[in-house]
């Protein structure tokens, strides 16, 4: 079989359509150009993965030839579904069908996750004794979902985008008899104090990584 895909969930990182909650303090431009730095660091840390094929599902659909340029070597997924829901299960199940032993479904919002937190889930989504994998965000969602076999009804009528994410699909998974390992919490960045929070974060941080967002919140703040 293939190796476990792993696949950023990814929009084309187009003014106004995405990371508008950042809005201010940054502008529409400017909150564009901070998710596609989001996108080439996430792109950077799945390739330093052990084992795993890259991938990315994107949307919208004739956004492919962007991410045909800066996710070279990927498997490309267009997104299909009417809600995050439809377009996370329709992702995962694609790369199923192609063979793979697992698919993981990463977001591509969270640029200090610590690549061991993806490599801890690629041994636990391979592991017979857990059906699904879940890195729940502080929020009460999730960065990571990884499972070997697509179960619907973890997907369908979710209230996304609030806190009640991550515990209503623990609870649908325990009511189907689907054992759940998770990952450490991480943040994600969606609100000004997330913003100020990765600010400070990657002023105390040693190294260069996340390169391509730290370098643009150096450019922002001279």
């Amino acid at each position: 079989m293939r190796p476990v895909a792993v696949a950023i969930m990814a929009k084309a990182p187009r003014a106004g359509e995405v990371k508008t909650r950042l809005c201010p303090p940054l502008s529409l431009e400017d909150a564009a150009e901070l998710y596609r730095r989001f996108l080439l660091d996430k792109i950077e840390q799945v390739k330093a993965l052990r084992t795993a094929s890259p991938a990315l599902a994107y949307t919208p659909a004739e956004a492919s030839a962007f991410f045909e340029e800066v996710a070279q070597g990927f498997i490309l997924v267009p997104q299909r579904g009417t809600d995050l829901g439809d377009r996370l299960a329709s992702s995962l199940g694609e790369l199923l069908d192609k063979g793979h032993r697992g698919a993981l479904a990463i977001d591509s919002d969270t640029p200090t996750l610590p690549l061991g937190f993806l490599q801890r889930a690629l041994d636990l989504v391979t592991t017979p004794e857990i059906d699904v994998v879940l890195g729940p965000t502080e929020d009460g969602g999730y960065y990571l979902i990884g499972l070997r076999t697509v179960h619907r009804e973890l997907f369908e009528a979710i209230a996304w985008s609030t806190s009640q994410v991550l515990p209503e699909t623990l609870r649908r998974a325990d009511a189907k008899g689907l054992r759940v390992a998770c990952l450490p919490p991480w943040y994600d960045i969606d609100t000004p104090d997330d913003l100020a929070r990765l600010r400070l974060a990657l002023a105390a941080s040693d190294g260069d990584s996340p390169r391509h967002t730290r370098r643009f919140l150096l450019e922002r703040t001279r």
